[in-house]
């Protein structure tokens, strides 16, 4: 899978890059925590948020352009405010092969730079000058905080799948909407790419629990119930729970697949077809 993704992340490998050195640019705190954030930032990532949002966007024949790149990298520094403020929440002492901040500078200081990376992502979004924009990042982030507190107080408790399914709408596929919605109302796209952005996040999350489930199971350990103990009516999980979640992952990935039918074929569209086919947990 990862050459697979490698391969479709260098078709945008220039614009991605961009957003990688922008996601720096204005980050100016004292030493050593500035060299710190910077590896931080830096680190081998993903960057599938923006990678979804300029195909789509290149799919629909809209162009990248130095708003996009910002608007994303925006995206970016709240995604990485997010991770910081999670190994605060779950005591991590390793993220990206690396320590934590936390791990490191104590988890005051890391609350702090988290906190700092938002507003350093809201600073960028104020620069293209859409209040619609703002509206709609603002909006995120509330979602966001809410879906954890959600969580937090829902710990040890087995949700319904419909409870399941919204919480990973609110904490994971609620940045995936406002990353794509936000670039395709940049761009004046007369397309809705709502409902394509909220299906890949819920399955994105779907798959990174069921990854958990069956490596560390560190979740299940922290109290937080996911698909497979949904599933399992339990935390003694069978091999039909974990089919279930499968097929509840299928399922997502099956209703965004479809949201791209009525755009017309290219390169972009096959590569965010690919890019679903790849998150399919066997």
């Amino acid at each position: 899978m990862q050459k697979k993704y490698i391969n479709i992340l260098n078709i945008l490998k220039d614009e991605i890059q961009q957003v990688i050195e922008e996601m720096t640019t204005g980050v100016d705190v004292q030493e050593p925590l500035k060299s710190k954030l910077f590896n931080l930032l830096n680190a081998p990532s993903k960057h599938i948020r923006p990678l979804i949002s300029f195909l789509f966007l290149k799919a629909i024949g809209e162009n990248i352009d130095e708003k996009q790149v910002l608007y994303q990298s925006a995206i970016e520094l709240v995604h990485n405010a997010s991770l910081i403020h999670d190994d605060v929440i779950d005591e991590s002492k390793i993220r990206r092969n690396t320590p934590t901040l936390n791990s490191e500078f104590g988890n005051k200081l890391a609350v702090i730079c988290g906190d700092y990376l938002l507003s350093s992502a809201l600073d960028k979004v104020l620069k293209i000058g859409s209040i619609e924009l703002v509206k709609m990042f603002s909006n995120t982030l509330e979602v966001m905080s809410t879906g954890e507190i959600i969580q937090h107080f829902n710990k040890f408790k087995i949700p319904t799948v419909d409870e399941y399914i919204k919480k990973s709408a609110q904490k994971t596929a609620k940045l995936f909407e406002t990353a794509l919605c936000g670039s395709l109302l940049i761009a004046h796209a007369k397309i809705d790419g709502l409902q394509f952005a909220r299906n890949f996040g819920i399955a994105f999350q779907i798959r990174d629990d069921l990854i958990n489930c069956k490596t560390t199971n560190s979740d299940i350990k922290d109290g937080v119930y996911n698909a497979p103990v949904i599933f399992a009516g339990g935390t003694q999980i069978s091999q039909v729970a974990i089919e279930k979640t499968q097929t509840l992952l299928n399922n997502y990935i099956n209703y965004a697949l479809e949201c791209l039918q009525d755009i017309d074929e290219n390169k972009y569209k096959l590569a965010l077809a690919e890019l679903l086919e790849l998150m399919r947990y066997e």
